[in-house]
Formats: structure tokens, sequence, C-alpha cells
């Protein structure tokens, strides 16, 4: 249990977790044994890593990006053709000033920022609006064998209409897309076997997930002013996120043991270690099957110093491209219909975090219960606290 809890402070470099050791050696070999609990103890400590795969390719993420700023560069009207709001905006695109974040309104959010040092709090979202961002959605999920429960979850997937959109858009975002899952769900194999667990826990638990390609965008000629909140304040409400690298920075985390704002910058590949680095974050699925072992990670994107550095670099170095932000993000969900309720071994874990945490002096605010449900149903509460759903 010790070794679960970090006694001196957490570094500001956010834990390398190499999946490539996981995938090439034998399960019961040091190595892989070593790497699955680092995994588990980033997850725990952090609720966030970078994550090395080597099949990944950073020409299909620059193809993505590519794709999207041609997309979000569309007239509104053009876009709106996309849009769902009668399925919760789980499928195709969701305009700007639609989601909200929800912890402009949720008390037990704005405490974790009230027990935050004032230089470490994230930008004020009290009288925030809805998001500035846009946003699409691609499902990338294995159809179940059995009639869900929650068909509005797991809906056809929208192809845009512009014809110069429509024929690069599938092979593009099915590639990313596939891509991407493979890498998280490596990812979530090393973890469960970090923490104790058979290595299908979570894959098993989340092979028939609505796992959605999940792209948001950002339009920098209205919105590229210094302090301007892009995605406000929030956690995600699924099992993990896995980003690859955006052009534009300004995403920062909070990691659970240290109270402090991370500004997020991943390793680029070289000649030695050729793939991808991808961030993970930890969403609130996981944190409710481990009964808290592990924290959703709080993180926003905002407009820095860095983002401004960035625009003025992309205007000389490509003034013909839209200048639009568009994280690269892939939103990994367990099955709707499954039965979430804390594994009782992560759960008991949990409860010795937390306690070794609270006498290290670090508070982490009143215990939380994580009630039975299903995920769909934990899916459409979250959903109705960012005004998605009704």
């Amino acid at each position: 249990m010790a070794s679960l809890v970090a006694t001196e402070e957490p570094s500001m470099d956010l834990p390398i977790i190499d999946l490539d050791i996981y995938r090439n050696n034998p399960p019961t070999s040091p190595a892989v044994k070593e790497e699955c609990a680092k995994a588990a103890r980033a997850l725990i400590t952090y609720g966030a890593l970078v994550l090395h795969d080597s099949r990944v390719s950073e020409a299909d993420n620059e193809a993505f990006l590519d794709l999207l700023e041609d997309y979000f560069a569309q007239p509104a009207s053009t876009l709106q053709r996309d849009e769902r709001p009668e399925l919760g905006y789980q499928v195709g695109v969701t305009l700007e000033n639609t989601e909200k974040p929800k912890c402009a309104v949720d008390e037990p959010c704005l405490r974790v920022i009230e027990r935050l040092a004032p230089a470490e709090r994230p930008l004020d979202i009290g009288g925030h609006e809805p998001d500035p961002k846009c946003r699409f959605f691609w499902r990338m999920g294995e159809a179940a064998p059995y009639a869900t429960q929650f068909p509005g979850l797991n809906a056809e997937n929208v192809i845009p209409e512009a014809p110069e959109i429509r024929g690069r858009w599938t092979p593009v975002m099915e590639t990313w897309g596939k891509s991407m899952k493979s890498a998280v769900s490596g990812l979530a194999e090393m973890a469960a076997v970090g923490m104790g667990l058979p290595a299908e826990t979570f894959t098993d638990a989340g092979r028939y997930g609505p796992h959605l390609l999940a792209p948001t965008a950002s339009d920098l000629q209205k919105y590229g002013t210094k302090d301007t909140i892009l995605a406000g304040f929030h956690t995600d409400l699924n099992f993990l996120t896995i980003h690859g690298r955006s052009r534009y920075p300004g995403l920062h985390v909070w990691a659970r043991n240290t109270g402090r704002r991370i500004a997020v910058s991943i390793p680029r590949p070289s000649s030695s270690t050729p793939g991808s680095y991808l961030l993970v974050q930890a969403g609130k699925q996981l944190e409710h099957l481990t009964g808290g072992l592990v924290k959703a990670g709080y993180h926003e994107v905002v407009v820095n110093d860095a983002t401004l550095r960035t625009i003025a670099a992309r205007k000389d170095t490509h003034p013909e491209r839209p200048l639009v932000r568009i994280s690269s993000t892939f939103f990994w969900h367990l099955s709707s219909d499954y039965d979430l309720a804390p594994i009782p071994t992560l759960a008991e874990q949990a409860r010795a975090v937390r306690a070794a945490n609270f006498d290290l002096g670090r508070d982490e605010g009143e215990e939380v219960e994580y009630e039975p449900m299903k995920v769909g149903q934990q899916v459409q509460n979250e959903l109705k606290h960012i005004a998605l759903l009704a």
C-alpha cells in the first residue's frame, strides 16, 4: 500500500509509460510487472500520464488535424446540418457556446478550487458562460450483441455533407481513431494489472462502450486573446481520455497530490523512440469503478503566453491554414449497460490511500459515495450537468 502513496511532493512532470514494454514481453516478466505498477501509481498520484506507443503514427495525427481544421473553417450554417441535439450531441457536431463547464455550478468541484492555493487555481469560471469551443463526436464502438437500454448513447455516426470534406472524412477519422483506441485499451490493461486485477478487467467492461473520437475546435481568430477560457475547469465523464499532440498549447492539468497547475507538454518522438507520445487522463467512470482509488483528473484549456507565441509562428509558417486549435481527443467508455459499482478490493485500497494522504496533510475534501448504477445512467446524469441533455 505504501507504494501507492507518494510521501514526497510528486514531480511536476507527468510519468511516461511505455506500452511497448507491455506488448513485447511476457506478462509475467519483471519489466511488464514494474511498468504496469508504474502506470497504476501514475493514475493514482496524478490522474494523468504520458503514454508511448511505437505503433501510433504522428503523420496520422497531422492528417487528422488538417481535416478537422478544414471542417471547422466551414460556415456555421454548414456545420449546423451535422448537429444532433435530440441525441444529447453524442454524435455529430456541437457548436460553440453550447457545452457548459460543470464546475461553474457544481459544489464539490467549487470546493476543489477553493482548496487550491490562489496562484494555482484555474481561470475564473464563476461567471463563465458556455465554452466557446466546438466539438465533433465520431463513434468508435463495437456494436453490442444485445439490445442496449441506452440507444441514444449508441447512435449511428454523422458524416459531414460538404463534398470536399466527406470524401476524406471516414478514412482519416477511422485510421486515427483506431490508433488511439488501441493505445488506450492497452493502457487500460496495464492499469488493471498494476492494480492487482486480471488484465482484461477494464477492457471487458468497456468492450461495447460508446467510445468516441472527440476533437474540439477553438477559433483563435475570435477567441485568441490571452486568458480566454476555451474549455473551463472540469473532469471527463468517461473512463479514460487519450490525446494526441495539439498544434497549440494551452492545456493545464491538476495532479491529485500536488495541488499545482501543470502545463502539459508532450514529448516528441525521436529516432530512438519512434511512434507517438500521447496524454492519458482518468475520467469519472474509472474513479467510480475504483471507489476513488483513482480520481478523475481536472483540467482546463486556455489561451496563455505559449498559445500566443504559437499563433504568431503559425501565421508566419502556414498563413494559408485556418487558425483553429484542434484537440486530438478520444474518449474511452465502459459499456452503457455495464453495472457501475466500486470493485471491493480497490475501494478498500482507496480508503487506505485517502487515510495516508490525510496523515500527510493532504485534504481531499469530503468522502464520496459511489452509488451503484448503469454506466448509461451515469453518462446521462453528467450530460445534464453540462447542458448537453435536457
